[in-house]
């Protein structure tokens, strides 16, 4: 009995460690319509292309009772593309970005490093490399389906350089409005935005994976901080 336990807390660690995991039924979206965002109105606003800085930080925990033996990970995007726009009437000002889901980089040491004690040390590149398989899958982010990640303002209100950004989020097809507050600087030629906030994974049809009745499993919230760099 013993030695059967000590089997499955080896095969429980392994899993949230990168290990190929078995296969979850992704539940149906709830069917939420939301109203059509136009086409953005650009006139009079000065205009901000993203440039290769620009950095998007997805923070995954784990969770369960038996959560110490698997990994926090970070997923860090890559060739984040779009531009903003600011108008002297705030409201009308706002921004489009997108990112391939294929290209994000699991567990970069320096990522970890950046997000702080909840994510310590490297993790092994054959570890890495499994979590990015199963994010990749179909059942998570579908990268064949679903190859980008898009946001895109509903709303901007506040006065700068504090923002508040209604940002319509679309994953896996699913579009879903999330208020994020940012901090939003100009100087000179360079727009550059920061900011963070958390979205639930569920909400975009996409199930956490969990073993146990939930004693090792991934946490439904992610936590998104981001900064976009945008050159006039």
């Amino acid at each position: 009995m013993q030695s059967l336990r000590v089997l499955c807390l080896i095969v429980a660690a392994s899993v949230l460690s990168g290990c190929p995991a078995t296969s979850v039924r992704t539940p149906p979206p709830t069917k939420e319509a939301l109203p059509e965002v136009g086409a953005p109105d650009v006139r009079g606003a000065t205009i901000y292309t993203l440039n290769p800085t620009s950095n998007v930080a997805i923070h995954v925990f784990r969770g369960g009772t038996l959560a110490r033996l698997g990994h926090n990970h970070v997923m860090t995007a890559q060739q984040v593309t779009g531009r903003a726009w600011v108008h002297s009437s705030i409201e009308r000002s706002g921004f489009e970005a997108s990112f391939p889901v294929a290209q994000l980089l699991v567990d970069d040491p320096k990522a970890r490093a950046a997000a702080g004690s909840e994510f310590p040390g490297e993790i092994p590149a054959d570890d890495r490399e499994g979590t990015r398989k199963n994010m990749l899958r179909a059942e998570v982010l579908d990268a064949e389906k679903f190859p980008t990640i898009s946001l895109r303002s509903v709303k901007v209100s506040g006065t700068l350089p504090k923002l508040q950004l209604t940002a319509r989020i679309t994953i896996k097809g699913v579009a879903r409005d999330v208020i994020v507050p940012a901090n939003v600087a100009i100087a000179g030629n360079k727009l550059t935005a920061t900011g963070a906030f958390d979205i639930q994974q569920t909400t975009f049809g996409i199930k956490p994976f969990s073993i146990g009745l939930g004693a090792l499993e991934v946490q439904d919230k992610l936590h998104i901080e981001f900064e976009l760099v945008g050159d006039k």
